[in-house]
């Protein structure tokens, strides 16, 4: 996985090959595929990683403030621009692909994601208990909305798809997400 990690932060691309890793990582063909049957399991194991990794982080972050804080935390972490030129590469890369493995391990896919979504209900759920989340929003849906809104501004910002010339930021997000869960 760093060699692969290694050749997305060089490249931005995933279109390298199962030999281009293995080259890069000094192991063997059959090394590889004792791990992973092919590439794309290898990128979504990547993936995995990083959100499971980057996650972690974000619960440790939001755990110990009130609710309303939390998600401003969380969708700031979500949003932020990439600190590094690597860092860029990565997150294209990866946005490019993310696509292709909703598309093609739908499951796999909704499981990575998974993580960030408990959180957000986790979230909610203190908001709601706190009283400054709306006592009668539905949870499930409603972090799945949010994490879209997020995710989905993120990869627009990634992919310079933004449609009003201007990126939207954490903050837009946060403003959006912070009216529909008011009381």
């Amino acid at each position: 996985m760093r060699s692969a990690l290694a050749i997305l932060g060089e490249t931005g691309r995933t279109d390298f090959t199962v030999l281009e890793v293995v080259e890069r990582s000094k192991t063997s063909l059959r090394s590889f595929y004792q791990h992973f049957s092919t590439k794309d399991e290898l990128l979504l194991a990547l993936v995995d990683r990083i959100m499971s990794e980057s996650t972690l982080r974000w619960r440790a972050e939001t755990d110990e403030v009130p609710a309303p804080e939390a998600l401003r935390l969380l969708i700031d972490k979500i949003s932020a621009p990439a600190a590094s030129t690597t860092q860029d590469s990565i997150n294209r890369g990866l946005t490019f692909y993310n696509d292709h493995l909703a598309e093609t391990m739908p499951r796999d896919y909704a499981r990575v994601l998974s993580p960030v979504n408990v959180l957000i209900k986790d979230i909610i759920e203190r908001g709601k208990s706190e009283g400054t989340f709306d006592p009668r929003l539905d949870v499930d849906p409603t972090a799945t909305l949010i994490m879209q809104s997020a995710l989905g501004a993120m990869r627009l910002r990634v992919l310079g798809a933004e449609l009003n010339d201007a990126p939207l930021e954490g903050r837009h997000i946060y403003e959006f997400c912070l009216r529909a869960l008011a009381p």
